[in-house]
């Protein structure tokens, strides 16, 4: 299963070159969409709507240490974040966590953040939406760190 997660980030890494490269070519020389090698890679990756959203995180011990609300992508396509829940009272979250998407893997049928407790999780320092922009800047506009 660690495959699919290698075969997204590589997706995405494709993406952001891709795109990055647009901004060299000549008006109407870029070709639109994607090619062959990318479309095995979509079917073969995870639907964030259908598979992620809303799912039970577990640690490696099968314990529930949250529930993914959210996943952030930066302007440069180099880096996602995971918004974990990781505590919730009838539905509505009282402490989301932001980690690297690169911490969950999909194992036996669950997704799975390895070496996480319910402790070490509440222990990480809320995420807060507020400071996230509401409005994407532009790829060409965004500033790297």
């Amino acid at each position: 299963m660690k495959s699919k997660w290698a075969l997204a980030f590589l997706a995405a890494s494709t993406f952001g070159a891709v795109c990055q490269q647009a901004n060299a070519q000549v008006a109407g020389a870029q070709p639109i969409g994607i090619s062959v090698e990318q479309a095995q890679l979509v079917v073969e990756g995870w639907s964030v709507k259908k598979s992620l959203l809303g799912k039970t995180i577990y640690n490696d011990s099968g314990e529930k240490v949250g529930v993914l609300h959210d996943i952030i992508i930066a302007p440069d396509n180099a880096v996602s974040f995971a918004i974990v829940a990781a505590h919730q009272f009838l539905g509505v979250s009282e402490h989301d966590v932001a980690i690297p998407m690169a911490q969950l893997d999909y194992v036996n049928d669950k997704l799975v953040w390895a070496g996480a407790t319910r402790d070490v999780v509440k222990a990480i320092p809320a995420f807060h939406y507020s400071k996230v922009r509401t409005v994407p800047v532009a790829r060409k506009d965004y500033g790297h760190h």
